[in-house]
C-alpha cells in the first residue's frame, strides 16, 4: 500500500493532496510560557525540555517587532530558494501555545489567520491548558475562517504513568483523552506527539502507546526520537547511564513497528526529528536525517511492509491495553 511514493501516509501526501502543492510549515514563538515551567506545576519543564521550550528552530521573536506577521515574513526567506508553492502553516511551536489570556490568544491567531499565504495553522498546547474559553474561541475561529484549518498538537509522549512522572509530563492520561474528544467535537483535529526511546521503556511498551492512539480518534501523529540536548535535566541521567540511546537500526524498527499498528487515515507528521547541532548530545547519528529517511524507506521496502499492515489485527491488543490504562 502507497500513498504517492511512500508506505505511509505523511503529511507531505496529505498537504499535496488536499492542495495540490507541496506546503511548508513556519514555526513561531508566541512570547508564552508552559504551567510546567511558570510553578502550576512546576518550574524546571519536563526532562527533555530544552530553554527554547521545543522551540528551538522556531523563528526568533527578536526579529523584527516580534509580531506574528514578522515571524512570518522571517520566515518566508527560508524557502525562497525551494522550488515550493507559496502557502505555508502557521505552526505556533515554541512552549504552549494554548497558555495566556483568551483576548491575546485570539489575536495571535487571527493575525496568523488573517494572512493571504496561510493555509491554516498548527497550535502545540498540553492538554491540560485546553479549557472551556479556550475550547470556545478555537471553535468560532473554525467557523469563522472555514477555508483555513486549525490544528491541535497534544503533547503525550507516552501512554505509561511511571514514564509520565518520570519525565514530569504534569497530568495523567484521562485528561489528554478527554481534549481528544472535546476537540472532536468541535470538529478540530488532533496531533499527538510521541516520544521514541523514553527511559525505563521497551518497544513493546512503545507500541503500546501506538495501540492506544490508534483507536482514539487522533488525525496525526508525531513520532519523535527522543534527543538528549545540554541544560536539560535528562543530561544527568544520560550521564549516569542509566538508560541506553537507541542506535539507528534500533529506531527504524521501533517506527516500522509503530506504523503497522496504526490506521490508514492516520497522518503521520514525523518519523524522527531535529535535534538544534549546537543542543544534542545524543544520539548524534540522528543529525543526518537524510540517512535516517532514506534506511527507513529502504528497510520498509525490505520487509514489504506499509503503515495499517497489523493495524485490524491488533484491535483486540489495542482495547486491552486500553482497559489497562484507565
Amino acid at each position: 500500500m502507497l500513498w504517492n511514493d511512500k508506505p505511509y501516509h505523511s503529511l507531505d501526501y496529505e498537504l499535496k493532496n488536499r492542495y495540490g502543492e507541496k506546503i511548508y510549515k513556519i514555526a513561531l514563538n508566541a512570547g508564552m510560557t508552559c504551567p510546567n515551567r511558570d510553578g502550576t506545576c512546576g518550574v524546571r519543564g519536563c526532562i527533555f525540555c530544552s530553554a527554547g521550550g521545543s522551540g528551538d528552530f522556531a523563528v526568533k521573536r527578536e526579529s523584527g517587532d516580534g509580531s506574528v506577521a514578522a515571524q512570518l515574513e522571517q520566515g518566508k526567506q527560508h524557502f525562497h530558494n525551494k522550488n515550493i508553492g507559496c502557502h505555508f502553516i502557521a505552526y505556533f511551536q515554541a512552549y504552549t501555545n494554548t497558555y495566556a489570556p483568551v483576548p491575546q490568544l485570539e489575536a495571535l491567531y487571527r493575525e496568523a489567520l488573517d494572512e493571504p499565504s496561510v493555509v491554516g495553522i498548527s497550535i502545540a498546547t498540553r492538554p491540560d491548558c485546553l479549557g472551556d474559553d479556550v475550547l470556545s474561541l478555537l471553535d468560532r475561529l473554525n467557523q469563522e475562517y472555514c477555508d483555513k484549518f486549525i490544528w491541535v498538537e497534544l503533547g503525550l509522549q507516552t501512554i505509561h504513568e511511571d514514564t509520565a512522572v518520570l519525565i514530569r509530563r504534569g497530568y495523567p492520561l484521562p485528561v489528554f483523552e478527554q481534549a481528544v474528544i472535546r476537540l472532536r467535537e468541535i470538529s478540530i483535529p488532533s496531533i499527538a506527539h510521541v516520544i521514541i526511546g523514553l527511559p525505563g521503556e521497551d518497544k513493546p511498551m512503545m507500541l503500546e502507546t501506538c495501540h492506544f492512539l490508534a483507536r482514539k480518534g487522533v488525525s496525526g501523529i508525531k513520532l519523535q526520537l527522543l534527543h538528549v540536548l545540554k541544560n536539560t535535566d535528562l543530561v544527568e541521567l544520560y550521564k549516569k547511564k542509566t538508560f541506553d540511546i537507541l542506535d539507528m537500526m534500533e529506531y527504524i524498527d521501533i517506527i516500522i513497528s509503530c506504523l503497522e499498528v496504526l490506521p490508514p487515515d492516520m497522518v503521520i507528521h514525523r518519523v524522527t526529528g531535529d535535534g538544534p547541532r549546537d543542543l544534542l548530545l545524543a544520539p548524534l547519528w540522528s543529525l543526518d536525517k537524510r540517512r535516517v529517511l532514506n534506511t527507513l524507506h529502504q528497510e520498509i521496502r525490505r520487509r514489504n511492509t506499509w503503515q495499517s499492515k497489523t493495524y485490524h489485527l491488533c484491535q483486540g491488543r489495542a482495547e486491552k491495553d486500553d482497559a489497562a490504562h484507565r
